[in-house]
């Protein structure tokens, strides 16, 4: 079944998905990196993984360079056209917008979606997602969602700077807010959707999910990166989900 959700997919042009393209982790997306793999070590018991909202394949390549063999999924052509250019042995794969039934049922181990809900706009097309991630999970899977942590968008970071938009501090959830990645050359405000914990435990919930496990990484005086609020507030939070019993 087909579920129009109108995803706010900043990345389909060409210009951003080049940028995009050219990103790998430095400074505040170290953050959003480095604990995965311990993650994956403590809660993933088996090797098939879908990377959902692959983009062009960072997360993909993340996984497979981890031990995974991964699948890669996003809405957006653009985006998966150069995953597989990136990548030509990798699995890439456009889906419909809001639709995963091509996906078997229990056919993975591990779901990862690595800042994909920021930019799914509603709570209904949120909880259908997780349902969808839930169903291809199998029973003794995790689905690992990293998110961007409402604070994000009110401090200013290594590789990101919201002091242009100080109307985020009122948003609340489901509100639209802007953000500027300072890693990249385009410089244009990328849009994300704001959504908080409690939000997101309702969402899980709903969709017949529960957390297992949450991960807040802070940034460390030890390494190389020019942190600004990292060392003292979480930019991520990280879920570790599970079929609820």
């Amino acid at each position: 079944m087909d579920i129009a959700m109108d995803f706010t997919n900043v990345y389909e042009d060409a210009k951003r998905a080049e940028a995009y393209d050219k990103l790998e982790f430095p400074g505040t997306y170290y953050l959003a990196y480095r604990d995965l793999p311990a993650i994956f070590e403590k809660h993933a018991p088996g090797r098939a993984a879908l990377d959902f909202g692959c983009g062009t394949g960072r997360s993909t390549r993340f996984l497979e360079r981890h031990g995974f063999d991964a699948v890669g999924v996003d809405i957006s052509e653009e985006m998966v056209r150069r995953a597989r250019e990136r990548d030509p042995r990798g699995d890439y794969r456009v889906v419909g917008n809001g639709d995963l039934s091509s996906l078997p049922s229990d056919a993975f181990d591990l779901v990862l979606a690595a800042f994909t809900f920021d930019n799914i706009p509603t709570e209904s097309s949120k909880t259908s997602l997780f349902s969808q991630l839930g169903r291809v999970v199998n029973g003794g899977g995790r689905i690992v969602a990293l998110v961007s942590a409402p604070e994000i968008y009110t401090h200013e970071w290594a590789s990101f700077t919201t002091k242009d938009f100080p109307e985020n501090a009122k948003a609340k959830a489901g509100d639209t807010v802007k953000i500027i990645m300072t890693d990249v050359e385009d410089r244009r405000p990328v849009e994300d959707i704001v959504w908080p914990d409690e939000d997101y435990r309702r969402v899980f919930s709903a969709a017949g999910l529960e957390v297992v496990d949450v991960a807040r990484p802070l940034g460390l005086a030890s390494e190389p990166y020019e942190w600004a609020s990292e060392t003292t507030v979480a930019p991520w939070t990280i879920y570790v989900l599970g079929r609820a019993s």
